[in-house]
């Protein structure tokens, strides 16, 4: 890997809370320029554009921009769409609706769902291709085009095509999205088998209904976004982070909409991936813990978990490639509350980036768990960043005693520290579901803490679930922004054959593969982005016949043979539930094809530089105050200056390490050490969970 910076590349990561950007710039003090600065969730662009200009960096000079947006996360848990219409097959109007037979309550009587699209906005045209893609009725081009008028006059600005079986056959999707077009050139025409060529009808509509409604959105952004840039002299193509943890061009983002959702979260376990696997650590356990929410992944043998099945909320699952993350309402700005049980809650709700906490001194006045966390000592206050106005650690501590400590009978102490023993009970839970849920030890692996407040509940975290290291990047609090910097081109190519395996043409298998991985090749050259080669990795999706799961199987090349493929699923099987079942016959479903555009390397010791190192360990200390440690109490602990720590520095707990985008809390009895990256290895002393 190259040791050398040899362009300005910048990563901005659009949070809920805060917008993070990095640049490593070889002019630049230490070769790199930080910036963190509040989410402007009005326009995202402004916010965007504002940390250029804190950081110091001139567009006109940056060789490569990469962007992770919530622009369409939040559009859809908003609500706040375009109005977009559905043209489908004759009788499935209502297939949004009707979805898996699923209740929005699971156990009561009553419950309210609202489809994305309403009943009226959808309009049904004769037509039929039967599952192996024969034409049974031929395309009503007439009623098409009269469909498409009478939604346009309903005021639409999206429309979805989306007919059964187009995974089969795409002739009539396809020429009805052409007529469209033709029709009405100003509206956005999504057509469902050119975002997801895969069987059942409804999961394969949502997606493509999703990608239609977030379309304008996500184009009038980047077009606000990219003139912005264009105004201050930027003038390369601007990447887009996607939720499978690459890049695409934005030109080319609007297209498929769908693929950025959950964008911002897939940033992050890029970077964890790419900086846990220098550092030693191929098998990780990601843990981002920002100001509104906390995303916990996996990591196996330096590659992050992808999967296809993600339901954003009720009646919204998305059919895309995505990074596997599991989020919870966990985040600094979470508020702690009694119910009318007398239970302490925290969370879901968020004081987000405006107010935000009590601390921050924007008019917040619900106690949160960054509050809680100052109230123990483990913030420094005159340390915080975006404080509008200060606020006195003992006003903040009379706010938590008045609304949790009183109803609880708990001194303002008491009551900070069960905030956040609530907290990382639910943080825990997070970890357990993506790693012992799912058949994996978590004392297999480490700990891959970042976020603002990610490295305040980790070592903690890691005590209670008995993870033996924690590894805490250079810049824990711009991570995303990192993974950004860090992300290759991908695009992701799913066909359905679900057939059993005993009655394929593998010659068929191979050709398929062959088109996925030509049709990627080609739209990463159309991107002219400057890469280093062009990369495909393969897997099929397979299940036994009668069953309704899937099991994804990673292979090899592009060439399988069957008896390959069925030895692979039934060692994929026997690790994932060890059961054998030989005398059921294995069917494989879908062909999936990644194909990425592997970029220039990035010398992560470039992300840990400084001017300002100490020529000691004890050189580095700024101070000491007493900080509270679930094991001991109060404790009087050096707070280190993490850009004063010098090369290969150890020291054990108590500490503080603060530096300008994080605080890591070392609790007693534990051990820290920087490693040539400039990673931060915490040994935690496992089997002391309280």
């Amino acid at each position: 890997m190259s040791e050398r910076v040899t362009g300005r590349l910048v990563g901005v990561d659009v949070g809920g809370t805060f917008t993070d950007l990095v640049c490593l710039d070889p002019s630049a003090p230490g070769g790199i320029r930080l910036a963190k600065v509040p989410t402007t969730v009005a326009n995202q662009a402004d916010g965007v554009l504002a940390a250029l200009a804190v950081a110091g960096v001139e567009a006109g000079a940056v060789e490569q921009i990469v962007h992770g947006t919530t622009t369409t996360t939040n559009a859809l848990l908003e609500r706040k769409v375009a109005r977009t219409g559905l043209i489908t097959t004759r009788g499935f109007r209502d297939v949004l609706e009707l979805g898996r037979r699923t209740r929005p309550t699971s156990y009561g009587l009553t419950g309210h769902f609202e489809p994305l699209i309403p009943r009226e906005l959808r309009i049904e045209v004769a037509e039929r291709v039967d599952a192996d893609g024969a034409v049974l009725v031929p395309l009503d081009e007439a009623g098409v085009l009269a469909a498409a008028e009478r939604l346009k006059v309903l005021g639409c600005e999206s429309v979805v095509v989306h007919f059964l079986h187009s995974y089969a056959n795409p002739a009539h999707e396809r020429r009805a999205a052409g007529l469209i077009r033709i029709a009405w050139p100003e509206a956005a025409v999504t057509a469902g088998s050119e975002i997801l060529s895969e069987f059942r009808e409804y999961e394969r509509g949502t997606t493509a209904a999703i990608n239609a409604a977030v379309q304008p959105v996500l184009r009038r952004y980047l077009e606000r976004l990219a003139g912005g840039l264009a105004a201050r002299g930027y003038a390369r193509e601007l990447l887009v982070m996607q939720g499978n943890g690459g890049t695409v061009a934005a030109g080319m983002a609007a297209d498929h909409a769908v693929n950025t959702v959950m964008s911002g979260p897939a940033s992050g376990v890029i970077a964890a991936a790419y900086t846990a696997t220098s550092a030693g650590f191929p098998n990780a356990i990601t843990y981002d813990m920002g100001g509104t929410s906390s995303d916990v992944g996996l990591i196996l043998d330096g590659l992050p978990r992808i999967h296809a099945e993600l339901d954003l909320e009720y009646g919204m699952p998305i059919h895309v490639p995505m990074v596997d993350v599991h989020t919870i309402g966990a985040g600094g700005g979470s508020i702690a509350r009694v119910d009318d049980a007398g239970l302490l809650r925290v969370g879901p709700e968020s004081a987000g980036a405006d107010p935000g906490p009590i601390c921050y001194g924007r008019g917040g006045t619900e106690p949160t768990i960054t509050d809680a966390n100052l109230v123990l000592g483990r913030l420094d206050p005159d340390r915080l960043l975006a404080v509008d106005h200060p606020v006195t650690v003992q006003d903040v501590a009379a706010i938590i005693q008045a609304k949790v400590g009183t109803p609880l009978g708990l001194s303002a102490e008491q009551a900070a520290a069960a905030i956040l023993r609530i907290a990382n009970d639910k943080m825990a839970g997070a970890v357990r579901m993506v790693s012992l849920a799912r058949g994996h030890d978590p004392r297999d692996f480490a700990l891959f803490a970042f976020g603002g407040a990610g490295p305040l509940h980790a070592t903690a975290l890691a005590r209670e679930l008995a993870i033996p290291h924690v590894v805490i990047p250079a810049r824990p609090g711009i991570t995303n922004a990192i993974g950004c910097v860090v992300a290759d081109l991908r695009h992701d190519y799913v066909n359905t054959l679900n057939t059993p395996l005993a009655d394929l043409d593998i010659g068929q298998i191979h050709r398929i593969f062959r088109d996925q991985e030509a049709q990627g090749r080609a739209t990463i050259a159309a991107e002219a982005v400057e890469i280093e080669r062009v990369e495909a990795r393969r897997s099929v999706d397979m299940q036994f016949l009668g069953q309704s799961h899937i099991l994804s199987v990673a292979l090899e090349d592009g060439e399988p043979s069957l008896s390959d493929l069925e030895r692979r699923f039934a060692a994929a099987y026997w690790e994932r539930f060890a059961v054998e079942l030989p005398e059921i016959r294995p069917v494989l479903v879908n062909l999936h094809t990644a194909v990425l555009g592997k970029r220039r390397p990035v010398p992560l010791a470039a992300l840990a530089g400084s001017d300002e190192r100490a020529a000691t360990v004890e050189d580095a200390i700024a101070g000491r105050r007493a900080v509270w440690f679930e094991q001991a109490g109060r404790v009087d602990t050096p707070v280190y200056r993490r850009e004063r720590l010098p090369e290969g520095a150890a020291f054990d707990g108590p500490a503080i390490v603060a530096q300008f985008d994080a605080t890591t809390v070392i609790e007693p009895g534990q051990s820290a050490r920087l490693d040539r990256d400039g990673n931060l290895l915490v040994t935690v002393r496992v089997g002391e969970s309280s």
